[in-house]
């Protein structure tokens, strides 16, 4: 455990989000780098078993975006190889990467979350769309959020402001997954508040508040630099931030997460942190909200980085 461990960056893979894993990638090669580990940064393909059973790295960090690295099935193969990995745990990767199954697990810790209908393709077409379309308007009413069940980046996601617009967004999602989430849209403050834990404990990052211009923070919000306003401390009460960092480490605890994550909030007008979603590997680019938060923080991010990598060998 003495020794500078070599480590093995993945990113890139087939995901719709290939290029933000690219360039989160760099990032955390550079600040390894930093910090004098040895990095390699490797684009994962067919070879890549093969590889890792010849070059042996002492850690491998998946910064893989998308279902390629978030929904569990890489991370179990690393288990399967004894490959120590930056990370939450497969288990967990594949409860948090199913957005339906954490808001129940969230929910049933104490924290509150919008209330929803999980739909697959099959049922919407088979129920009937349009009697499917009118049962979820009287029940949840309007306006809604409808997003891929399993997914990132607001890639297949649509703001609905009326029940017109609900079948398109309906279609907009399954093109990103067979199962689609519609989710009761609450009207408030976007803050996002990233956990860290290099072996003493998770500790909850100071929110951040988010401010698209656009109005949605959409995949062209987050990754076009200029297109949203972010403010480190939230313009918010700071009971309502305690509250929040509070409710991120219940999240994280329910969801069983380790090292890294970023949990996802709504504020309303009374001041209630609404649950919407966790990240298990965030973008770490620099609009990337989590790479923004520990900047904002006065962490050395390389130093964190190779913290984090120390505590994968620690915790695996």
């Amino acid at each position: 455990m003495g020794s500078t461990p070599t480590v093995l960056v993945l990113a890139g893979g087939i995901s719709h989000e290939r290029d933000i894993s690219l360039k989160s990638g760099r990032k955390v090669a550079d600040g390894l780098s930093s910090h004098e580990l040895t990095v390699e940064i490797r684009d994962p393909d067919a070879s890549l078993i093969g590889f890792l059973g010849d070059s042996a790295p002492d850690v491998v960090w998946p910064v893989l975006h998308g279902a390629s690295g978030e929904d569990g099935a890489l991370r179990t193969l690393l288990e399967m190889l004894n490959i120590d990995y930056v990370g939450s745990s497969a288990e967990a990767s594949r409860l948090a990467w199913n957005k339906p199954a954490a808001k129940t697990l969230v929910s049933r810790a104490g924290v509150a979350t919008p209330a929803s209908i999980t739909l697959s393709r099959d049922a919407f077409r088979e129920l009937g769309a349009e009697s499917v379309l009118e049962t979820v308007v009287d029940a949840l009413g309007v306006p809604l959020i409808v997003k891929p069940a399993q997914g990132g980046s607001a890639q297949g996601v649509s703001w609905v402001d009326s029940p017109a617009d609900l079948r398109k967004a309906m279609v907009h999602a399954f093109t990103y997954s067979d199962v689609a989430l519609i989710e009761k849209r609450i009207q408030g403050v976007e803050v996002c508040v990233p956990i860290i834990d290099t072996g003493d404990g998770p500790h909850a990052i100071p929110p951040v508040e988010i401010e698209p211009l656009s109005g949605h923070y959409d995949f062209e919000a987050r990754y076009t630099a200029g297109a949203t306003r972010f403010y480190t401390p939230p313009r918010l009460a700071n009971e309502i931030l305690e509250a929040l960092s509070a409710h991120a480490l219940d999240a994280f605890a329910a969801l069983g997460l380790r090292h890294l994550a970023r949990m996802d909030f709504i504020v309303d007008s009374e001041g209630t942190p609404w649950f919407l979603e966790a990240s298990t590997m965030p973008g770490l680019t620099e609009t990337s909200s989590t790479a923004l938060a520990l900047d904002s923080a006065g962490y050395d991010v390389g130093g964190v980085y190779a913290a984090l990598v120390e505590a994968s060998r620690t915790t695996a």
